[in-house]
């Protein structure tokens, strides 16, 4: 069995590698790029004209592959990026709730209810709670019966 660990520091830490490595990519492309694409014919025959069009044809392909390589490479590392932050708000999420359920534990076991609630054991929503004197207090929800 396989056992994957994730933490947002470590996609962090993965969509920095990953731009560096793109960046390193980008570099060499960059460098490549007047060598491989205007190559000179070696002879004024129609042979080496013909053979330096071709590998020039061929390094302005990989070039366009290479671009779109990048724009994909970029996606990715958006993706992690996102994913980091996605898994940190779920940790902070977690934690959260784990410490409402501490706090409501103690006070749930005394009082046969949480400290902090989330309204679901209140009065019914639109109905009067009380009345004083000519007026009555309602309780009024976002939620529809």
């Amino acid at each position: 069995m396989s056992y994957l660990v994730v933490g947002p520091e470590l996609l962090a830490s993965a969509a920095t590698d990953l731009t560096r490595i793109e960046q390193a990519i980008g570099a060499a492309n960059v460098a490549a790029l007047p060598h491989t694409s205007e190559l000179l014919a070696a002879g004024a025959d129609e042979v080496s004209t013909a053979v330096a069009a071709l590998f020039s044809g061929h390094a302005r392909v990989y070039q366009a592959v290479s671009a779109q390589a990048t724009a994909f490479h970029d996606r990715f590392v958006q993706a992690i990026n996102g994913a980091g932050v996605s898994y940190a708000g779920a940790e902070a999420a977690n934690v959260q709730q784990t410490l409402l359920d501490a706090i409501n534990a103690p006070v749930q076991t005394l009082l046969g209810r949480p400290l902090i609630g989330d309204g679901v054991h209140g009065s019914a929503p639109g109905k009067p709670a009380a009345r004083v004197g000519c007026c009555t207090a309602m309780a009024v929800t976002g939620r529809r019966a």
